[in-house]
């Protein structure tokens, strides 16, 4: 005889599994991080943490309330279903009913914000599955099931860590390295983020305008002096990506050597600000040519 279901159980387990995804998606984030160029100013992984723990309690109320008016009457009906159609039919027919269930309210959300069509159906695409993975997994009969969600999906998550974190170290997943710029590319404006410019041409020349001096003890956020002139300029490819340099050379400007990072499409350089390992970086881009029209 078929064990009766208990939909207290479903409700705990379809929690869990929102508690396992929201995991994996910080997992895979940390993970994405190292792959991309670092920003300005380092993350305070302290208060990241910080916040992480102290929304846990409001990620469980929203599993709640997602698995009460979602995922619940989508096991229920699939139930129905299944007597009539047979388990193997109700089993597949779990994210369709998850994705109706969603519907209306992502719908009538869309239409009172007027939001674009494609950001509403990739949004609905992705809840839908979010919601049919804890449907899925609380719909199995049995005692020890969310023992069960608990283990494969930690090691899920855990086997996501450690084989992304093998990737980066062997390569596998190519780890973030600044792109090889090389004299040709410097040629041209480079602009920080107050629109102050350094243009380089292509003979070694440099004018600069109004381009910040960092000092030592300087603090990300202040108003240091700005320098302005002409003068020149060479780059110096270094042993590796890491290791390039611009150096600028204008009187009374007194910059040591940029570094180089960015992207292939998105170069920068850039200064460090408070000193060397303090992660915060006053950077220039290179502007971009208006297309014609």
């Amino acid at each position: 005889m078929r064990q009766k279901r208990s939909y207290g159980r479903v409700l705990a387990v379809s929690v869990l599994v929102g508690y396992l995804e929201v995991a994996l998606t910080v997992v895979v984030a940390l993970l994405y991080v190292r792959t991309q160029p670092p920003p300005d100013t380092p993350p305070d992984w302290d208060r990241i943490a910080a916040a992480l723990f102290s929304v846990a309690g409001l990620t469980g109320v929203i599993g709640f309330l997602l698995s009460l008016l979602f995922v619940l009457p989508a096991v229920a009906l699939s139930d129905l279903l299944g007597r009539r159609l047979g388990e193997r039919a109700a089993w597949c027919c779990v994210p369709l009913l998850v994705a109706a269930l969603l519907a209306p309210p992502v719908w009538v959300f869309a239409s009172y914000n007027d939001a674009q069509t494609r950001p509403v159906l990739l949004f609905w695409a992705s809840a839908t599955a979010s919601l049919s993975a804890g449907a899925l997994a609380a719909r199995p009969r049995g005692e020890g099931l969310a023992r069960r969600v608990a283990l494969w999906g930690g090691a899920l998550v855990a086997g996501t860590g450690l084989f992304g974190t093998l990737g980066l170290v062997t390569g596998a997943l190519p780890p973030y390295e600044p792109p090889v710029i090389g004299p040709a590319a410097l040629a041209g404006t480079w602009s920080d983020h107050t629109g102050n410019t350094l243009t380089f041409t292509a003979d070694g020349r440099v004018t600069a305008s109004g381009v910040a001096e960092h000092s030592p003890g300087d603090t990300w956020g202040g108003v240091p002096p700005g320098c302005s002139g002409t003068g020149t300029w060479s780059y110096e490819p270094g042993r590796d990506p890491w290791s390039q340099r611009v150096r600028v050379d204008v009187p009374g400007c007194g910059w040591p050597a940029w570094g180089v990072g960015g992207t292939g499409r998105e170069p920068r350089i850039h200064q460090s600000v408070g000193g060397p390992g303090s992660g915060k970086r006053y950077q220039l881009r290179k502007a971009t040519s208006a297309s014609p029209r």
